[in-house]
């Protein structure tokens, strides 16, 4: 591959972008090139002005300093509008679609053909531009669908379909693989192969290092809201002695310059597991609304039992319903079987009965289930444990002290307690998320998706206090859809396959080899 000097002039420059909110500075004189036809990555841990960077490209934040060129041009977009009609594109993590509308109508969303005197839509002229669209994208669903009835990778797909029906020449993809299969992401990658032979530039974000290899050029290195390195893609012929290791770019002096720091070990050491262990949590005959068997299995005190499977296999769902939430609300489907915790058999019909029974559940979905955004950091860290704070007066000095606690032992980056959780990197939303629960000292922790859209550095702070916890004697119960994630951390895991457990590996038996056998629909027979 070529190096930036002998490469014609950058198509798309960003020269000292500068950006500063309250207490914070995102962006200090940030310099980011993209040439023609080309995939950049753009790295760095949850808080380092990836995203701020990218959305003052996208034109939903105006810049304090610095200019933009595009094709030796200088822009200044002025909205989301304004960007997309320079051909540049972002496709943001948090997928903006209407899921009540089609795939077609998702597409060209405000941009609908019309005709006659009136203006009405020109549903015939849509769904023929929207189709083709959709099958160079790999749409295979109707038109018709809604994208509510879609998966989280064809609704990534949509959203491909949607910047390219702007004929994008700029195309940023910010964790576009976190919520895809396997199968998914690798349709993803072969259509952004094909766009870079066509000329369009992509900026490629992701705490996915693995993929940053394999498909990206060249990556920069954001650090503090600094540009700390460039890596250029080269043969990588030297041994890594990192578990991240891999060819071309080299994920090992990515890390380092990410985290300012070398991680010589990424998953802490396994501690050795007791004998006549305890079982935090016993599940009998447990089915609910959607599962295709009965469930039954043991979490014991001091493990971290893994929860394996492909998407749409039922982990959230067990998860979700074992601390008392029904997703699935059909006539007539409900949910039975015993449940004991340390022995006792409880009743959990809703979360309040969950938490008493001392059950603590990070959820998938952070924005909308783990924490309150428009809150501050103190309140949702105390929120689960507010009986404890003597109402209807809350001791405010104790809420304080509960709350650095909790900042100091998970790293919560944060200017103040009194910060809405909004206004946090999504990496430290997912800290405080998980904070929220170890006030109320769980004897059982169900995780699901612990660190996804957390960056490396915190990545390895996650799996080191996940394995604390373990040690001092709680339940774990960990959902991933990362097989890494799972074997570097688990003492056990449980697979699941179409709403049905598989079988349960024990700690000599955990190999990628195992685990996707039972995920697919094998037995341990």
């Amino acid at each position: 591959m070529e190096t930036t000097s002998n490469r014609t002039a950058p198509f798309l420059k960003m020269t000292g972008i500068s950006k500063s909110f309250p207490g914070v500075q995102a962006l200090d004189s940030v310099d980011l090139e993209l040439y023609e036809g080309e995939i950049l990555g753009l790295i760095g841990e949850n808080g380092a002005g990836k995203s701020t960077l990218m959305r003052i490209l996208g034109g939903d934040y105006p810049a304090d300093a610095g200019t933009i060129y595009l094709n030796g041009k200088p822009i200044a977009p002025r909205d989301v509008r304004d960007s997309m009609s320079l051909g540049i594109s972002i496709i943001y993590q948090e997928l903006n679609l209407a899921p009540n509308l089609d795939i077609a109508s998702n597409i060209f969303l405000g941009r609908e053909p019309r005709k006659g005197p009136l203006g009405l839509v020109d549903r015939r002229k849509l769904y023929e531009d929207a189709g083709k669209i959709a099958a160079y994208v790999g749409i295979s669903a109707p038109l018709t669908t809604p994208v509510e009835k879609l998966s989280p990778g064809e609704r990534q797909l949509v959203e491909i379909a949607k910047a390219l029906s702007v004929e994008s020449k700029v195309l940023v993809l910010d964790e576009p693989t976190s919520s895809l299969t396997p199968s998914e992401a690798a349709k993803l990658f072969e259509i952004m192969r094909r766009l870079k032979t066509q000329g369009v530039s992509m900026i490629y974000i992701s705490h996915r290092l693995s993929e940053v290899q394999e498909m990206c050029d060249r990556v920069i290195v954001l650090r503090d809201g600094i540009r700390v390195g460039e890596l250029t893609r080269k043969e990588n012929n030297s041994p890594d002695s990192s578990p991240l290791a891999g060819g071309g770019l080299s994920s090992f002096e990515m890390v380092k310059l990410m985290v300012g720091r070398d991680i010589s070990r990424f998953f802490p050491e396994h501690t050795q597991r007791k004998s006549n262990r305890e079982a935090a949590m016993s599940v009998r005959g447990f089915r609910y609304p959607g599962a295709k068997a009965e469930v039954n299995f043991d979490l014991y005190a001091g493990e971290i039992l893994g929860v394996a499977g492909l998407v749409g296999a039922g982990r959230t769902e067990l998860a979700v319903n074992l601390f008392g939430i029904e997703l699935d609300r059909t006539a007539g489907s409900k949910r039975h079987g015993e449940v004991f915790v340390c022995g006792e058999k409880v009743d959990i019909r809703s979360p309040a009965d969950a938490i008493r029974c001392g059950i603590g559940l990070v959820p998938e979905d952070r924005k909308l289930l783990g924490v309150i955004l428009e809150m501050a950091v103190s309140e949702n860290i105390t929120l689960p444990s507010i009986g404890g704070y003597k109402p209807p007066f809350l001791d405010r000095k104790r809420e304080t002290l509960v709350t650095r606690e909790m900042i100091e032992a998970l790293d919560i980056k944060t200017p103040s307690f009194e910060q809405q959780v909004q206004f946090l990197s999504g990496g430290n939303q997912q800290k405080v998320a998980v904070a929220k629960w170890l006030c109320l000292n769980p004897r059982i922790l169900i995780l699901d998706e612990p660190t996804r859209g957390i960056d490396v550095g915190s990545k390895s702070e996650i799996y080191r206090l996940i394995r604390k916890l373990a040690d001092e004697g709680v339940g774990v119960m960990m959902i991933s859809s990362e097989l890494e994630e799972i074997i570097g951390l688990a003492d056990r895991v449980l697979v699941m396959h179409e709403g049905r457990c598989t079988g349960i590996l024990d700690s000599d038996m955990i190999t990628e080899e195992n685990i996707m056998h039972l995920a697919t629909g094998g037995t341990t027979n």
